[in-house]
């Protein structure tokens, strides 16, 4: 019993003794594990802001004490934040709110960095045998310019290191999207509503917008650039007084500049938190709207017309006006097609047709605004002596009329028909192209990849005149023999009547 007494004892003894020791880490026994959650390949630099003595804090949270300037930072005897000059004194100071901006100020004080290889997107880099501190890590200077990356943005982050610590980046960068209305003037009054497909006829204006959001660390920023850079194909004519600009959904009239480029235009708004009576926030959304004309340089068919934007913006928070990122880019794509007249005259021999010149066309379109056929804008693109070829039509209905016809042959009855076609938004694609009649006589071949409907149309020759010596001539003669007979007998009849008298 007296032993199980002094095992008892021991072991109290023991324990008490466990309670009372306090955590310790060896120096160099840290580490730090930086992820890289963005789009774009990282280079991170890592300095040791403070460093100090690690023990338990409330709730079993470690804490450093006894802080000092770690060896990351020159020049500590002049270095002042929120009133406070001392190590210890401004890491104490230190919450969720000031932070950032401590980490910013601090960043021009730095010094024996310690450097990561390049860290690709959805990859990671270990620092290890750290001491217990606070360390503020951040990109690699001009690493993320807008002429290199998209998506790029600068890291500069403060953060406690004790123990084995993993941080991703919280990289956050705007988006542009790139829309474009649709309106089947045959059928509707109105456009559609915005999408990512559309087909006019030449000529059509084109309504276009751009829409641009903001990162969720706007705040952060001292001055904040936005650039809007449109790229049009050589079918899409810029019609720059069009160009309208909304902060959430109010027009601004100032606070940026339109300037037409080699490839398109930008609008550039140089200074978000100075644009005159808006508040602009983390949420807001910056639009711009305007118009341009599909020209004669249109591309016909799958291929089409497309337009492009990306957003350059800044994306430095850690420097005011220092660095730009850029979008990826967004695109939409506009089609337009043609129908393609070829003139024939019916062949020797059954379903064999042959070319025939001579003839003219005019295309009209249905109108649903004024409920009537007018001309069609496009014009004919070749005119040989047998093909007619209409470029630039829309969907919609049409009347094709043969203005002129080949000598010998007679007019064909004005024709109408029906385009109709499809197009996926996801896909950017031109899914269907077709042709339907609705009156007279026609049938379209189409060819999708071509933007094409083809179509032939016979002429037919009229009643030909008798040849001499022929049963036409014989017609003649009985004709000619019934009216003279048919002569004599009313005047014999006539003179009877007389003598009666």
């Amino acid at each position: 019993m007296g032993k199980l007494k002094k095992l008892m004892g021991l072991m109290l003894t023991l324990l008490m003794i466990i309670s009372t020791v306090k955590p310790t880490f060896a120096q160099g026994t840290s580490s730090l594990t930086v992820e890289n959650t963005g789009k774009t390949p990282h280079k991170f630099e890592l300095y040791q802001i403070f460093k100090g003595e690690v023990s338990n804090g409330e709730n079993g949270k470690l804490k450093l004490s006894n802080i000092e300037w770690g060896n990351g930072v020159k020049d500590t005897k002049n270095i002042s934040f929120s009133g406070k000059s001392t190590a210890s004194e401004i890491a104490n100071s230190l919450t969720g709110d000031n932070v950032e901006q401590f980490a910013k100020e601090i960043s021009t004080k730095l010094q024996n960095k310690v450097e990561s290889e390049l860290v690709q997107p959805n990859n990671s880099h270990k620092f290890d045998k750290l001491d217990a501190g606070y360390y503020l890590v951040k990109d690699v200077d001009a690493s993320q310019e807008a002429k290199d990356k998209e998506n790029g943005a600068y890291t500069l982050y403060l953060l406690k290191v004790v123990g084995t610590v993993t941080a991703k980046t919280k990289l956050d960068v705007p988006k542009v999207e790139k829309h474009v209305k649709d309106i089947n003037d045959s059928e509707a009054k109105e456009y559609e509503d915005w999408s990512k497909t559309a087909d006019h006829d030449i000529g059509d204006k084109v309504p276009f917008k751009l829409t641009g959001t903001l990162p969720s660390n706007f705040d952060k920023y001292e001055t904040y650039k936005y650039v809007f850079h449109d790229e049009m194909s050589k079918g899409l004519t810029f019609n720059q007084d069009s160009v309208k600009v909304y902060v959430d959904k109010e027009t601004i009239t100032s606070g940026f500049a339109v300037a037409t480029t080699e490839k398109g235009f930008t609008v550039t708004l140089d200074d978000l938190k100075k644009i005159t009576g808006k508040t602009i926030t983390k949420d807001s959304v910056i639009t711009v709207e305007y118009m341009a004309t599909l020209n004669e340089q249109a591309v016909i068919g799958s291929k089409g017309n497309p337009n492009e934007v990306y957003l350059e913006y800044s994306n430095n928070p850690n420097k005011s006006g220092d660095g730009t990122g850029k979008t990826p880019k967004d695109k939409v794509i506009v089609f337009t097609y043609k129908v393609i007249v070829n003139k024939v005259q019916p062949g020797d021999r059954e379903n064999i047709t042959k070319p025939l010149s001579g003839a003219e066309f005019k295309l009209e379109k249905w109108n649903a605004v004024k409920g009537q056929y007018e001309d069609s804008k496009v014009a004919i693109l070749n005119h040989e002596k047998d093909k007619f070829e209409f470029k630039g039509i829309d969907d919609g209905k049409y009347k094709l009329t043969e203005t002129k016809n080949p000598p010998g042959f007679n007019k064909i009855q004005p024709i109408e028909f029906i385009v109709k076609a499809t197009h996926d938004d996801k896909k950017l694609e031109l899914t269907e192209l077709n042709g339907e009649k609705i009156s007279g006589e026609i049938k379209f071949t189409p060819n999708k990849k071509e933007g094409s409907l083809s179509t032939d149309i016979v002429n037919k020759q009229g009643p030909e005149l008798p040849e001499t010596g022929g049963m036409g001539t014989k017609i003649i003669y009985t004709v000619g023999t019934v009216l003279v007979l048919g002569g004599v007998i009313y005047l014999a009849t006539k003179r009877k009547l007389s003598i009666n008298r």
